[in-house]
């Protein structure tokens, strides 16, 4: 059981019930971290405005999806790994790709420099080295890319976090963490 609220769209008023129908009529469904989120329509706006902007930059969605797993198992979080793999499964990614992808790694050259570039910032708390931040660009990451690897190691954060701290009930096929840390 989440340790706060976990707000229903059908009895939501006000700026949170707009918010959690627009979600609705986006994905179809309302995920309960989301649903916890509704909280503070504020927080809630704040997600969905960097996830909707994370989500038009120039990293493709499986990219986006590797780095969420990346994050998701470095970080503990069951409901994002399962999460993340649902929605990964929508973006084409297959599951030895996603096993590996949560061990930082990937099939895929460039993806993989980006995996191991997220990982860093996670393991350092962003203080990378030179030597990581050089080779993800070696791997062929433009700086715009950069940045959204970046963008997208911190809002999985915030998700893990949000995920953990509250014990919000896991609403998708759940996914055992395997901490191949």
């Amino acid at each position: 059981m989440a340790r706060v609220a976990v707000i229903d769209p059908q009895s939501a008023t006000g700026e949170a019930k707009e918010l959690l129908d627009a979600v609705q009529a986006g994905l179809g469904m309302v995920p309960n971290f989301i649903r916890v989120l509704a909280n503070s329509p504020a927080a809630l706006s704040a997600f969905l405005g960097i996830h909707g902007i994370a989500g038009a930059g120039v990293l493709d969605p499986q990219t986006r999806e590797r780095i969420a797993l990346a994050v998701a198992e470095q970080n503990a979080c069951q409901y994002c790994v399962s999460a993340h793999t649902a929605i990964g499964r929508k973006a084409g990614l297959g599951n030895e790709e996603m096993l590996a992808n949560r061990k930082g790694q990937s099939s895929d050259a460039k993806a993989a420099a980006a995996l191991g570039f997220a990982r860093a910032l996670v393991d350092s708390t962003g203080q990378v080295s030179k030597a990581e931040f050089d080779a993800v660009r070696a791997a062929g990451h433009s700086d715009a890319e950069i940045v959204e690897i970046i963008t997208h190691v911190a809002m999985n954060i915030f998700t893990n976090l949000l995920g953990k701290s509250t014990q919000v009930e896991i609403d998708f096929p759940k996914v055992d963490l395997n901490q191949f840390l």
